[in-house]
């Protein structure tokens, strides 16, 4: 799939319209019979995407309503229809969401275009709720090199903030985060710099400075750093992530120990990948630092393997708190971190049994 395509394209006089480009097509999909390709390369690319997930909800939504004279009961099915369409872009956000994390950018494009054109069929064509979608696409065509169309989405998302009074710090945080992105791939690294603190602080009005959400901009902005040949700087930015990984996954172990039970709130599978991602991208970091430092090398790793055991992978666990085992050898004041690595090593052999 191109990632110059305009899902809001609509050429006039051509009723049946590839999802992917909105070329003329004539491949139809025999499942849900809604659904058209100019090629079957894009059948499949969509069918990977997001069409497997939504395509008996697809039939269901564009059932005609029965005839009836009652307004009751166009009433009923029309509550019905929207309720199935905001069921579906649900679905849509989730899998765009899942293949960015992933960065299978050629797989996020379907599912935003999905998400893009459904959240207009519910909220209308200016409505706030389309930026996530918008900001899901520049993602995308960043990670596939698409520069300008990134820009145009991006310009669409700002656009459509700037007319909305009172937009939630949520959505600003995010449209700052993926400008930041845009202007760091171009090169543009003092603006990609104001975006990243702008979007550390939205997020800190709504997460908390601790959260590991606000330490996502910090991540980003040490990246930012790095490529300007500051690598202290980057340090003491990826130290304030590490930090606040290894507190929450603390708290969220804490009650396996103490229960021997999955804590109920965890990680769905684009989370953990994002989040692996990050640990092991500063882990890294620290092991080729001139002056290495092995208490920050060991909650790292610590961090790690609390990250996939709260995941139920239990080898990957075991790997990590190994890992730390072994840097925290040596030091003598990181007794209480010892325990908990310790116990974290029982636990994963335990399931490995």
């Amino acid at each position: 799939m191109s990632a110059t395509i305009n899902p809001l394209a609509n050429p006039k006089a051509v009723k049946k319209l590839c999802e992917l480009c909105q070329k003329p097509a004539k491949l139809q999909c025999t499942k849900c019979l809604v659904t058209f390709y100019c090629n079957s390369d894009h059948q499949q690319t969509d069918w990977t995407s997001i069409h497997e997930k939504v395509c008996p909800l697809l039939v269901s939504i564009h059932t005609p309503a029965p005839f009836s004279t009652l307004q009751s009961d166009r009433d009923h099915h029309h509550k019905e229809t929207l309720k199935k369409q905001k069921h579906l872009l649900e679905i849509a956000h989730l899998e765009a969401q899942r293949w960015v994390s992933k960065k299978r950018f050629q797989e996020v494009l379907p599912a935003a275009v999905q998400f893009l054109r459904w959240a207009m069929q519910v909220y209308g064509s200016c409505a706030v709720e389309l930026v996530p979608a918008y900001l899901l696409l520049a993602q995308a065509n960043i990670g596939l090199g698409s520069l300008s169309q990134a820009h145009e989405y991006l310009s669409k998302a700002e656009w459509t903030v700037m007319k909305t009074p009172g937009c939630g710090n949520t959505v600003l945080h995010q449209l700052h985060r993926t400008l930041g992105r845009l202007h760091a791939a171009t090169g543009k690294y003092a603006s990609a710099l104001t975006h990243f603190a702008n979007d550390v602080y939205y997020a800190s009005e709504v997460f908390g400075l601790a959260s590991t959400v606000t330490s996502g901009g910090y991540f980003l902005m040490a990246d930012v750093f790095l490529k300007q040949n500051k690598p202290d700087v980057a340090h003491s930015l990826y130290t304030e992530v590490a930090n606040s990984w290894h507190a929450h996954l603390c708290k969220m172990t804490d009650g396996i120990s103490q229960s021997g039970t999955q804590p109920e709130e965890c990680f769905d599978e684009s989370q953990c990948v994002e989040a692996d991602q990050m640990l092991r991208c500063i882990l890294e970091f620290e092991e080729q630092c001139v002056k290495p430092h092995p208490d920050q090398s060991a909650m790292l790793a610590h961090s790690l393997a609390m990250l996939w055991l709260l995941c139920n992978n239990y080898t990957k666990a075991l790997e990590y708190g190994k890992k730390a085992e072994m840097l925290i050898q040596g030091l003598s004041e990181q007794n209480k971190l010892r325990e908990s690595i310790h116990n974290l090593l029982q636990h994963a052999e335990k399931h490995l049994e």
